[in-house]
Parts: C-alpha cells; sequence; structure tokens
C-alpha cells in the first residue's frame, strides 16, 4: 500500500492540534468522572504508581501507532496499518472487531449515560421515547456536521474538548492548595493481584486514543502530525488523569469510599460549594457527547477504507462532491450506533469491548514489525521508535497479560464472532469471483 492516496478524494486538513486534542477527547471520557475513587479505595496513595505503570504500557502501544501511523497516510487508522502488512483478511477482522466490538456498542452505551446523566436534570428523559428523541437529535446534529467537512467535525470535537476540560483543569489548580498530605501517605503496599487489576480498570480508562487516527487519510503531513499529535495527546491525558487522582485523593482522603460514584462532583463541591456539583454533571455530559462526536468522525473511515478495498458494499466509499467527506459511511455509522442505543442490544454484546480493542493493538504492533522490516527510501525519514524491539515487547507482553485476564465467555464470545465474520469474507469473496 502506497504512503500517499490522494485518489481517496479526502481533503488533508487535520493537523497536530486536531489530532491531540482529538485524542484527549477520546480518551477523557465519562469514566474519569469515578476513576478517581475507584483506584484511590483500592491503592490508596500507591495509586499514583498503577498510573505510572498503565502509561509505560499505553505508551509502548501508542509509539508503535506513531511509528506506523507516519507511513501509512491512507484512511482507516488500524484497519489501514493491518491491511498495509497483512493484507484484506486479517484487515477485514481487525475493522469489524473495531467499528462494531469496540466503536459501535461503546458510543452506544455512552449515549445512554448521557442520557442518565440528564435524567437528573430532566426527569422526562427516563421515558424511553423522549430519550429516542435525544439520541436522535443530537446523533443526527454529529452526522451532519461531520458530513459537512472534516474540518467542521475536528472543530466541533476541539470545541467539546476545550469545554470539558476547562471545569478539571479548575478542579486541579484550585484543589492543590486544599490537599492534606496525609491523605497522600503510603500505609500499605498492595498485593500484586490488588495492583494487577487495578491497573487493568486504568488501561481501560487510557483505551480510545487510537479512534481519532481513524482519519489517517485527512492528516497533513501525516510524518509530522501522528508522532506529535500521539505524544501531546498522551502526555496531556497522563498529566490531568494524575493530577486529578492526586487532588482527589489530597482532599477527600479515606472519605472517598463516600463519595465513590462521583468523586469529582463531591470535590467541586467542597471547592465552590453546591453549584459545583451541577457544574460537573454537566461537564460529564459535554464529555460523553465529546466522546460519540470523536467516534462519529473517526470510525467511519475504517468503512469507507474497506469499501474502497472492494471488502466493504461500495456506497461506503463514496465520497461527498461538494464536502469531500465520506458521507455515506457517516450516516451509515451514526444510523448503528442510534439502533444499538435506543435498542439497548450494546448491553448484551459489551462483552466483545474488551478482548476487541487487545486484538486491535496486538494486530498494529504486529504490523508495525512487520513495515519496519519493509522499509525502502520513501519512509526512511518517517518516524522510528527508539529502543529497537523494546516498546513493541513491552506492548506484546502488556496484551498478553491483559488477554490472560479476560474471563472464559469473553474469549468464546470473541472467537466465535471472529469466525462468523471470517464465513463472511469467505462468501464474499466467493460471490465476487463467482460474478465477476
Amino acid at each position: 500500500m502506497s504512503t500517499s492516496h490522494s485518489t481517496e478524494g479526502l481533503k488533508r486538513v487535520v493537523g497536530v492540534s486536531g489530532l491531540a486534542l482529538t485524542i484527549v477527547n477520546g480518551v477523557i471520557g465519562s469514566g474519569i468522572f469515578a476513576l478517581p475513587a475507584l483506584i484511590s479505595m483500592a491503592l490508596g496513595g500507591f495509586g499514583i504508581v498503577a498510573y505510572i505503570v498503565c502509561s509505560i504500557m499505553l505508551a509502548s502501544i501508542m509509539l508503535c501507532y506513531a511509528e506506523i501511523g507516519s507511513k501509512i497516510s491512507s484512511s482507516g487508522g488500524s484497519y489501514a496499518y493491518v491491511d498495509a502488512a497483512f493484507g484484506n483478511y486479517f484487515s477485514f477482522i481487525i475493522n469489524c472487531l473495531y467499528f462494531f466490538g469496540w466503536g459501535i456498542l461503546g458510543s452506544a452505551a455512552v449515549m445512554n449515560i448521557l442520557a442518565d446523566s440528564l435524567t437528573i436534570l430532566f426527569p422526562t428523559l427516563s421515558n424511553s421515547y423522549f430519550r429516542a428523541i435525544l439520541f436522535f437529535v443530537l446523533i443526527g446534529f454529529m452526522v451532519s456536521m461531520n458530513v459537512r467537512g472534516t474540518k467542521q467535525g475536528v472543530g466541533m470535537v476541539q470545541l467539546v474538548t476545550i469545554i470539558k476540560l476547562f471545569p478539571l483543569l479548575c478542579i486541579i489548580v484550585f484543589g492543590i492548595a486544599q490537599i492534606k498530605a496525609e491523605n497522600l501517605h503510603w500505609d500499605k503496599i498492595p498485593s500484586i493481584k490488588s495492583f494487577g487489576d487495578t491497573t487493568l480498570v486504568l488501561f481501560y480508562a487510557f483505551a480510545g486514543f487510537e479512534t481519532s487516527l481513524g482519519v489517517s487519510g485527512e492528516f497533513k503531513n501525516p510524518k509530522r502530525t501522528v508522532p506529535l499529535g500521539i505524544f501531546l495527546g498522551g502526555t496531556i491525558i497522563l498529566l490531568v488523569y494524575m493530577l486529578l487522582q492526586m487532588v482527589t485523593q489530597g482532599i477527600l482522603g479515606d472519605q472517598i469510599v463516600l463519595y465513590k460514584d462521583a468523586p469529582l462532583a463531591a470535590v467541586a463541591e467542597k471547592l465552590i460549594g453546591p453549584i459545583g456539583a451541577t457544574i460537573l454533571l454537566i461537564t460529564a455530559t459535554i464529555s460523553c457527547f465529546g466522546c460519540v462526536s470523536a467516534d462519529i468522525l473517526a470510525t467511519p473511515r475504517s468503512l469507507f477504507a474497506a469499501a474502497n478495498n472492494g471488502i466493504f458494499p461500495k456506497i461506503l466509499g463514496k465520497v461527498h462532491p461538494k464536502f469531500a467527506t465520506p458521507y455515506w459511511a457517516i450516516i451509515v455509522y451514526g444510523l448503528s450506533v442510534f439502533v444499538f442505543s435506543i435498542s439497548g442490544g450494546f448491553k448484551q454484546l459489551a462483552v466483545l469491548a474488551s478482548a476487541a480493542i487487545l486484538l486491535v493493538y496486538l494486530a498494529v504492533i504486529l504490523a508495525t514489525i512487520k513495515m519496519r522490516n519493509q522499509q525502502n527510501e520513501s519512509n526512511e525519514k518517517t518516524f522510528k521508535i527508539p529502543g529497537g524491539l523494546l516498546f513493541p515487547l513491552i506492548g506484546i507482553i502488556a496484551i498478553l497479560w491483559l488477554i490472560s485476564s479476560l474471563t472464559q465467555w469473553e474469549f468464546i464470545s470473541t472467537t466465535l464472532f471472529i469466525a462468523c465474520i471470517s464465513i463472511i469474507y469467505i462468501l464474499t469473496k466467493w460471490y465476487k469471483k463467482l460474478y465477476n
């Protein structure tokens, strides 16, 4: 696969700041508002160490994305990277795992979290019909914005990211002075099992950065944008997570267990009064909206890329003649998120999510290693991870460790899903061969 695909018909309008902010938006979602309590109750002041360990694991994976993303500049992100290294079959598997097992189900779940948050302020949203109208309006708005242009879609995500970060940064800035040193004291070193289980929770809290790379065919100068955007986005995420953990633990101390469902809201209330909790509730809602917006911006590009490769229906590969966006892929993806949001089907299928993203990460790391061995003159000046295979190996070990923690049902459901989509792939190939 060539590293330059102008024939896709898309505009390269996403720069370093756009990628960095969309990464921040995709990772810092609804989970952050409860995460500090989960970590504190499990590890106490030792929780900061778990953040450091987890950041090393994620950094290893991010570095692989940075290297291969600086070489492969076509649309699709993870799909495009695996396709370049291993071909259509494996990229088809990864694409289905990602957009269905992680993307659609994840966004449907986040939309329901958004509605649950708003129900506190607007009780009528507990009614399924009103909730469906809310989903239709919000998802319809996201779809229309992204159809009208990638620049507009990225701009909306950037704005939402800044809005939702502002209250969190205020908690950090004004909360540091209220920290009590004794609340950060390590009473004891946790057991290896407790530390490991908590690190697993943190790992999934950091996941989501790869979604933003779906618009890889629309990056300005991918050789520069991808590594810098990932570095800046990852650094911001780590700092925000660690500082929020320190401030929350430092202010609430042992009382954090009393606010396990909304520790950040409790801190905000202590800092500025009852209005603080309301502000954090609104922030959580905006955060959910931003996460789904970023997903509807990026993930349809994997459908678009697969359609261009003849794997998915051709209509998904169409580019809007005026806005230069993969409009049918965006519409179909948005409609899928809407259907699962109102049906609740994501709850039954959410078991796929953990295994799906781990397999995607593993495939991209292996693709990075393979593409490194296929270097040529065109990619000599692209980003290369320092330390040889050190970071890819750390990433592989981390993923295998996480995979070993999956339940038996997660293994079974994922295996069945891969078997089903493999059959679909074989039948599709047979049909095309028969009638072409």
